[in-house]
């Protein structure tokens, strides 16, 4: 088996995306999966070149809400299996969740709510919370038993220490970045390893999402909110791992920046 490389990234719209940069970085990427969150549109309404390009099988699992959310995978090998959704009567359409079976591996795409303190948004991304943490366990379990790794890549919306945001003392209480948002990832990273963060132990970020507003991108007072969590013996194949930040703030394609990860085989 050769190395894998996997990139996850919020577009922040693929269409948009699509036209400012991202079609080029696919074209150029190394990346033999990439996971994409926040695609807000469905298969039908999405440019030729992103919809089904050249050399890449996708799947796509648009929200039944019009205009919101929705994941995709490429990958260059053809799944073994797709499932999109983990088994939630309120969430499986949401366009939130969707995973394919490769050859000892099952990558997921994973957009969690980004929620707000004091609102329903806030109520929406607890229960989605709840019913996760217990499918991931049981997917580790499940994947164990076949001898197959997990990878769920994707938009956590929680930045997980003080190392993960740059401003963490202005963000408390903000949502994002609440003590039982990050006791929850706490407990995902006891069954999964953050792969970035076992590579780059103690440092600030790496960020991968800035706000557009102000000059945060220019300053890097971002958030590290995108994660790659893989199994135990996944992650103890990673070899190299980056978030691929634009050199410019003109030259980004969304406010979240590609994070990509490479293991050994």
């Amino acid at each position: 088996m050769s190395n894998l490389t996997v990139t996850t990234a919020n577009v922040n719209g693929l269409r948009a995306a699509a036209k400012k940069g991202f079609v080029e970085w696919l074209a150029a990427t190394e990346a033999d999966v990439v996971c994409l969150q926040e695609v807000r549109a469905e298969a039908h309404q999405l440019p030729d070149e992103v919809r089904e390009p050249e050399g890449w099988h996708v799947v796509h699992a648009p929200a039944a809400a019009k205009g919101r959310a929705g994941v995709s995978l490429y990958s260059r090998r053809e799944p073994d299996a797709v499932r999109v959704g983990f088994g939630s009567a309120e969430f499986d359409g949401s366009g939130r969740y969707a995973e394919i079976d490769l050859p000892g591996v099952t990558v997921a795409s994973l957009y969690l709510p980004s929620g707000e303190v004091g609102t329903e948004r806030q109520d929406e991304k607890e229960r989605f919370m709840a019913e996760f943490l217990p499918y991931l366990v049981d997917l580790k379990a499940r994947a164990a038993a076949d001898g197959r790794e997990v990878l769920v890549c994707g938009d956590w919306n929680i930045a997980h220490t003080e190392a993960d945001l740059k401003n963490w003392k202005a963000n408390r209480k903000s949502a994002g970045f609440l003590p039982e948002e990050r006791e929850w990832l706490t407990k995902v990273f006891t069954e999964y390893v953050d792969v970035v963060r076992a590579l780059h132990p103690g440092a600030p970020g790496p960020y991968s999402w800035w706000s557009y507003r102000g000059r945060a991108f220019d300053n890097d007072s971002g958030w590290r909110i995108d994660y790659l969590a893989a199994t135990p013996g996944l992650a103890d194949r990673a070899l190299k791992a980056r978030v691929e930040r634009a050199a410019t703030h003109t030259e980004r394609w969304s406010d979240h920046a590609p994070v990509t990860a490479v293991f050994g085989a």
